[in-house]
């Protein structure tokens, strides 16, 4: 069952993505991994930020979270993580498909390059990949990351995203 985060599951969400974010260990680089991987206030910050967790419940506990992010013109998938002793088992593939379904608007999705399993997956689901130049431009613009995380992540665009290799363009928008 998936339902919306609630106040009273801000515990589950931040230990669900501190133990799946543990893949991440050794593949991103080492100055950007630190323990926890999401603080209480980084989470906090996140959720004031517009970020709306949905959590996969499975016998009455949360064993997977993604978040949903409105950027006026696209919508973000941020912090998708699935609890590591419950992985492989569709509850990723669950979440995703039902957050799409929350919105028309061409949805982006950051995540580090090294995390070739991640990006495997959205691929798996009609993402793809956009160019180095529309990474750089788009993290910059809806995302709010350090240049190193910039240097180091890609972007992953639905297939409703039309102007993925036009620099200066946002959907048909001169910028």
């Amino acid at each position: 069952m998936i339902l919306p985060g609630k106040k009273s599951d801000f515990n589950d969400i931040l230990d669900i993505i501190n133990d799946a974010a543990s893949a991440y260990r050794g593949i991103i680089p080492a100055d950007r991994w630190h323990e926890p991987y999401m603080s209480e206030h980084e989470l906090q910050i996140q959720i004031e930020d517009g970020i709306r967790f949905w959590c996969y419940f499975d016998n009455g506990n949360i064993v997977g979270v993604m978040g949903i992010q409105d950027k006026s013109d696209v919508t973000l998938i941020r912090h998708a993580y699935v609890r590591t002793a419950v992985r492989n088992k569709g509850i990723g593939s669950k979440l995703l498909n039902y957050l799409s379904e929350l919105t028309t608007k061409p949805i982006l999705i950051g995540t580090w390059a090294g995390a070739t399993w991640a990006i495997d997956f959205y691929k798996k689901h009609g993402f793809h990949l956009v160019s180095f130049d529309e990474k750089e431009r788009l993290l910059r613009r809806y995302w709010t990351i350090p240049i190193r995380q910039i240097e180091t992540s890609v972007v992953l665009a639905s297939s409703n995203w039309t102007n993925i290799n036009q620099p200066g363009l946002q959907n048909g928008i001169q910028l």
